[in-house]
């Protein structure tokens, strides 16, 4: 009986430390204001409240979840809400949820790589046009620079945030690291030229590639979930809405959450608490159902 129990614990340790052996979850995630959060904290759902450590929800940790938003050093830091506005940074968005119920399902430390800044188009309006775009057109990278580096380009920001963090930290994770999914939602500063808006296909396009390439994994067919916009949104785009379906249609590894009927804040421009939490979770369900 004796020589059971301990073939038995012998058993259980193995296949637990089996189970620490897999490599890092890492979620990347990127948009414009919808994604960078504009929901007040106060606003935040009772479950992730109760991880503040104050009483205006401004400061908190989540166990698991570490993220880098905005940063290209590679360092990352325990999530908790905070959009990049230095005048109203103590907001959230749909992303938040995502991540609360991520930490519930793998109980283990995973990885964010986030970079998300408000009122940011797909492609330059005009030639002269002095605002910064996700733009993935090949020319205009080539005469571009990263907005990190006081240039233009959201995109090439975005992938130095993603290297930042695989050459100083995730490439010195001892069981490696995974990249999950591909999390966007943006579209509503493109509604005047949303003819243009095919281009979303080039940005993932571009990032996978980059993936691949950085990373020596097949990251081809990386999940991109992302969301539509509310036809309530005063920057509502019919032709928008219409690419996002094209596109979703096309790529098999495409997952598109239907918006349409969302609740808006005052502004009829970003999701109230309810449509954001309701967007971050059907995100969280998307991933469940494909891993």
């Amino acid at each position: 009986m004796k020589n059971l129990l301990i073939l038995f614990i012998l058993a259980f340790s193995c296949n637990c430390m089996a189970g620490n052996n897999e490599p890092a979850h890492v979620i990347i995630t990127a948009g414009q204001s919808n994604t960078d959060g504009r929901v007040p904290n106060d606003r935040l759902p009772d479950y992730i409240k109760t991880m503040a450590t104050d009483t205006a929800f401004t400061t908190g940790a989540y166990k698991y979840c570490r993220i880098a938003q905005n940063r290209t050093d590679g360092k990352f830091r325990p999530f908790w809400p905070k959009s990049k506005r230095r005048a109203k940074p103590n907001t959230w968005g749909y992303d938040a949820i995502t991540y609360y119920w991520l930490e519930q399902w793998w109980q283990e430390p995973f990885y964010v790589i986030k970079w998300a800044i408000g009122g940011t188009s797909i492609e330059p309006s005009n030639a002269s046009d002095k605002s910064i775009h996700w733009s993935a057109n090949p020319e205009w990278l080539a005469n571009n620079t990263a907005t990190s580096e006081k240039g233009r380009s959201l995109l090439l920001s975005f992938i130095n945030d993603i290297d930042g963090c695989i050459d100083n930290t995730l490439s010195k994770l001892k069981n490696g690291y995974q990249i999950d999914a591909f999390l966007w939602h943006q579209g509503e500063s493109d509604h005047a030229h949303g003819d243009n808006y095919e281009n979303l296909k080039a940005v993932v396009t571009y990032v996978r590639n980059h993936l691949s390439e950085k990373t020596g994994k097949d990251y081809s067919n990386l999940p991109f979930i992302f969301g539509t916009v509310a036809k309530k949104n005063k920057q509502y785009g019919s032709e928008v809405e219409a690419a996002m379906k094209r596109f979703a249609k096309e790529d098999k590894n495409a997952y598109l959450i239907d918006m349409s009927d969302a609740e808006l804040m005052g502004d009829r421009l970003h999701f109230n608490q309810n449509s954001a939490e309701y967007l971050g979770k059907q995100m969280y369900e998307q991933i469940k159902a494909i891993r």
